[in-house]
């Protein structure tokens, strides 16, 4: 077999292996869902806005026994590469989101991106696609859901995974006007926003796996594998804690926690350090999840851990990062 016709077939088989990647990324698994739990007095559904001349979409979650006359929070969950907001949920965090919304009272909507793709500040994963103006959508979003549902303003939030949590951390940089804090998963500050800072302070809690194959902890080129084209470099966890702490006026010295290991066979350990002193009463936190991967911690193993690393089951991400949030408000 000739040697071009040799790197084809690798080519089609990373191809094919990149497409599963980016399709587990927005899976969902055939199980029950919110809409059809005990929790059925909640509400699930899906609404549409323009937006640059677009017809995008978003999917709304509604605790149940709502009252208009209560402003509860925002969450937004933002999905990764490849993914959609309406599977978010099932695939990743194994239905906790909905399950924690539910019992703090707290609203979570799962905007899609065009392509399934965010801008988040990198260019090289559009793979030359356009880049959308995926800020003004979602600060679209974050208006009609305070006109339309009564969502507090001082309390919104974004969270996500991956290229969902890249647009998190610019959401951080360009609408800290509307975002009280954020709680990236396995994802940094992309170099190309290195030299921009939010508006006012915000809290900033990062979870990520010092032994994610994809989104290298220390920094350096995201890929999907190590001999994979570049999709935008990004500064170490370090530097990004650093980043945000220089910005909310932090104290320069960490409170650190290790937590107790509910789960040695899952090979990871939970350490927290802790940047208080902050402006307004921000908080600057890394979750550091030593051993894990590209993944959602208390969530699910979507692929196996030779190709994504492995899931921490110490912790459960999703109550973890709604608990953060509503410590604070803008």
């Amino acid at each position: 077999m000739g040697a071009s016709k040799i790197t084809s077939l690798i080519g089609l088989r990373l191809t094919g292996i990149l497409t599963i990647i980016f399709l587990c990324l927005g899976c969902e698994p055939n199980t029950v869902t919110a809409d059809t739990s005990p929790n059925h007095s909640a509400r699930y559904f899906t609404e549409k806005i323009k937006h640059e001349g677009i017809q995008r979409t978003y999917h709304i979650y509604l605790p149940p026994g709502l009252n208009p006359n209560k402003s509860l929070p925002l969450v937004l969950v933002l999905h990764g590469g490849g993914g959609t907001g309406r599977k978010f949920d099932q695939s990743l965090s194994q239905g906790q989101l909905k399950t924690i919304a539910h019992q703090r009272g707290v609203i979570l909507v799962f905007p899609d991106g065009v392509n399934r793709q965010w801008s988040d500040g990198r260019t090289e994963h559009l793979k030359q696609k356009k880049s959308y103006d995926d800020v003004g959508f979602i600060s679209k979003v974050i208006d009609r859901m305070i006109e339309g549902y009564g969502v507090d303003s001082q309390r919104v939030y974004a969270t996500g995974i991956s290229n969902g949590g890249f647009m998190s951390v610019r959401l951080a940089m360009d609408l800290s006007d509307k975002i009280a804090a954020i709680a990236p998963v396995t994802a940094q500050l992309p170099l190309a926003l290195k030299h921009k800072n939010p508006k006012q302070p915000i809290s900033v809690m990062i979870i990520n796996g010092t032994e994610d194959p994809i989104v290298p902890f220390k920094g350096g080129h995201v890929r999907l594998f190590r001999f994979g084209r570049s999709r935008g470099e990004i500064l170490s966890t370090a530097d990004t804690l650093e980043h945000f702490r220089l910005h909310n006026n932090c104290s320069s010295t960490p409170q650190k926690t290790r937590l107790p290991d509910r789960d040695p066979t899952d090979e990871t350990r939970i350490e927290i350090e802790q940047y208080a002193g902050c402006n307004d009463t921000t908080e600057v936190t890394l979750v550091k999840v030593i051993g894990g991967g590209h993944t959602w911690p208390g969530g699910a193993q979507y692929l196996k851990s030779r190709i994504i690393g492995r899931v921490s089951n110490d912790i459960n991400a999703s109550e973890m990062i709604i608990d953060f949030f509503l410590k604070h408000s803008r």
